[in-house]
C-alpha cells in the first residue's frame, strides 16, 4: 500500500510540475534486513545445529527504538541439490523454545530438501527474555475443590499478573503473536529468503495463520498441525479443553464395557463411568499410597487419551477399587507415571502475556459458575483448571493493537492436521482453521496425540508428499491413529495383559509426557 501511494503521489507531482517521480521511501526495518548472520555451533544437546543472533525492533511502530535479541537455529538440507528454501518451525506454547525442532526433524524427509530453521520467540529462552516472578501457592491443587476454595484460586491468579507485571519490564507489552510474526518475516529477509515454508505445531498452527494473513506474499507451503480454534483465542480454547479430556475418557469407558467379562467395571459406558465415581470418592474419602481423588482424576484424563494405554488404565482402576494399590508397586507405579502429567504448567512469562492478547472475562462470578459445572462436568485431567481464573482476569496492561483477524489472500492452500481426542486443541479446531484458510485437513480418526507430524506414519507420507513435492492431500482426508490395546471383546475369548508400568512410562517418554509436559 505504501508502494501504491508513492506511485500516485510521484505521478501527480509529475504531471503537475514534470519533475521526475522520487522513488519510494526508504524501508525502515532496512537495517535489521541487512544484518549479517554469524553462524556459530549451537550449545549442549544442540551442538549439531548451528546457532545465530538477530537483532530485531521491541516495536515495529518504531523500530529506530529499543532492540531485542533473537536467537534462530539452523540444519542445511541434506541434498542441497533439491533444496527448495526454507522450512521456518515452531513448537507450540506459547512460549515454547524452537531452537531443537530442526534436530527433532533431522531424519524426517523434509530435511532432505529444506533447511530447517527454529527459533526461540520474542521473549523465550536464549532470546531476550520475559521473566515473571514466582509466586507462593495459595491453593491445594484439587480436581474438585468446595466453593470456599474458588476466592484462593483467583487470589492465586491476581498475585502471579501482578508478579508478572512488576517483572515484566518495559518488554511484556510487546510480546504478542502478531510481533512474533514480524520478528519471524525479519528472519525470513535476513536469511535472504523471498518467502518461507513453515510448520507449526499447537500454538504454533495460529502463529503461522497470523503470519500468513500479515505477509500472504511471503508464505509459501505450510502445515498447521494440532490447530488452535481461530474462534476460541483464548479463553475458551481452554475451557474446550476440559471437554475434550471428558470425551476420552467417555470413549474409553465404552470400550472397557465392550470387555465386562474382562475388566467387571461395567457393562455400559454409564456403568462404567459411574463405578470410576466410587473409585474417586473412595480415594477421596481415604487414599490409597500416592493416590488421592485429584491424582485419580488427573490420570484418568491422561491416561484416557492415549489407546495404546486403556488396559493398563482399566487395570489401575480395578485395582484402586478392591484397595491393592499400596501392595502393588507396579500398579502404583505405573498410575504414578500417568498422574504426573495430570496438572499442566501453565505458568510462564509468554503464555501468561501471549494469551492476554485478547480480552477475558473480568466478572469473577461468571468464573465460579464455571468451576462449579466443571467440578461436576469435567474432573478428569483437572478440567476444573480449564475454568478458573487466570492471569489474564487481571491483565494489568493494554495490549498495543487487538487480535489479527486470520484470512487467506495470495497464499497457497496449506494442510491442517488434527487428531480426533486430542485434548490440549480439542477437535474442532481443525476443521474450523481449515474452513478459515481454505486448507485441507487431515484428521487422525481415534487418536488423542498432540501433535502428530513425524509421528504417524499415514500423516508423514500426506505432508512430505506435500511439503516436498507440493502435492496436496485431500481436502479431507483421514489417518488411523495409535492402535487400542488387543483386548478381545466379551464372547470372544483371550486374557488381560498384564499391567506394564515400563510400557507405559516407554510410550509417555516418546511422546515427551513423563516430565510433566501437556
Amino acid at each position: 500500500m505504501r508502494r501504491f501511494l508513492g506511485f500516485v503521489l510521484g505521478v501527480v507531482v509529475l504531471t503537475a510540475t514534470g519533475v521526475t517521480a522520487s522513488a519510494d521511501p526508504p524501508d525502515p526495518l532496512a537495517e535489521y534486513h541487512a544484518q549479517p548472520v554469524r553462524w556459530v555451533p549451537c550449545t549442549g544437546k544442540l551442538a549439531d545445529l548451528e546457532c545465530a543472533t538477530l537483532v530485531a525492533p521491541l516495536d515495529y511502530t518504531t523500530p529506530a527504538g529499543d532492540r531485542i535479541n533473537l536467537v534462530i537455529s539452523r540444519k542445511r538440507a541434506a541434498a542441497p541439490d533439491r533444496r527448495r528454501g526454507v522450512l521456518l518451525t515452531n513448537p507450540g506454547g506459547p512460549g515454547g523454545s524452537g531452537l531443537g525442532l530442526p534436530q527433532f526433524l533431522a531424519k524426517a524427509e523434509v530435511a532432505q530438501v529444506y533447511d530447517l530453521v527454529g527459533f526461540d520467540p520474542r521473549g523465550v529462552g536464549g532470546s531476550t527474555a520475559l521473566n515473571c516472578r514466582v509466586t507462593p501457592a495459595l491453593a491445594e491443587p484439587e480436581s474438585r475443590p468446595g466453593d470456599g476454595d474458588f476466592a484462593r484460586w483467583a487470589a492465586e491468579a491476581r498475585e502471579a499478573e501482578q508478579a508478572c507485571e512488576k517483572s515484566g519490564g518495559g518488554i511484556r507489552r510487546y510480546v504478542s503473536t502478531a510481533n512474533t510474526a514480524r520478528d519471524m518475516d525479519l528472519v525470513r529477509a535476513v536469511l535472504g529468503e523471498a518467502k518461507i515454508n513453515y510448520l507449526g505445531y499447537s500454538y504454533g498452527t495460529y502463529l503461522g495463520a497470523v503470519y500468513g494473513t500479515l505477509f500472504p506474499d511471503r508464505l509459501d507451503r505450510s502445515v498447521l498441525d494440532s490447530a488452535v480454534h481461530p474462534e476460541w483465542v483464548w479463553h475458551e480454547q481452554f475451557r474446550q479443553q476440559a471437554v475434550a479430556y471428558r470425551r476420552d475418557v467417555e470413549t474409553w469407558a465404552t470400550w472397557v464395557a465392550e470387555r465386562a467379562e474382562k475388566f467387571g467395571l461395567g457393562k455400559s459406558r454409564d456403568e462404567v463411568l459411574a463405578e470410576v465415581e466410587k473409585v474417586a470418592a473412595k480415594l477421596h474419602a481415604a487414599p490409597v499410597g500416592e493416590y488421592g481423588r485429584s491424582s485419580f482424576d488427573g490420570a484418568l484424563g491422561v491416561g484416557a487419551r492415549y489407546r495404546p494405554l486403556w488396559s493398563d488404565l482399566a487395570s489401575i482402576v480395578v485395582k484402586l477399587r478392591s484397595g491393592q494399590g499400596p501392595e502393588n508397586t507396579e500398579a502404583a507405579e505405573a498410575g504414578q507415571v500417568l498422574a504426573r502429567t495430570g496438572v499442566e504448567e501453565l505458568r510462564s512469562g509468554v503464555f501468561d502475556t501471549v494469551t492476554c492478547e485478547s480480552d477475558w472475562p473480568s466478572d469473577l462470578d461468571l468464573y465460579y459458575e464455571d468451576m462449579r459445572t466443571f467440578r461436576e462436568r469435567y474432573p478428569y485431567g483437572f478440567g476444573i483448571v480449564r475454568a478458573a481464573p487466570m492471569t489474564c482476569t487481571f491483565r494489568s496492561f493494554a495490549p498495543p493493537e487487538p487480535p489479527v483477524r486470520l484470512a487467506r489472500e495470495g497464499y497457497p492452500i496449506g494442510v491442517v492436521v488434527q487428531a480426533e481426542g486430542d485434548t490440549q486443541t480439542q477437535y474442532a479446531g481443525g476443521p474450523a482453521m481449515a474452513e478459515r484458510l481454505g486448507h485441507n485437513l487431515i484428521t487422525v480418526v481415534d487418536e488423542g496425540k498432540h501433535g502428530l507430524y513425524n509421528g504417524n506414519a499415514c500423516v508423514d507420507a500426506k505432508v512430505n508428499r506435500y511439503l516436498v513435492d507440493g502435492a496436496l492431500p485431500g481436502s479431507s482426508t483421514e489417518c488411523a491413529g495409535d492402535p487400542r490395546p488387543d483386548v478381545p471383546q466379551d464372547g470372544q475369548g483371550g486374557a488381560v495383559p498384564a499391567l506394564s508400568p515400563d510400557r507405559i512410562r516407554t510410550y509417555l517418554d516418546g511422546r515427551g509426557l513423563s516430565a510433566g509436559k501437556p
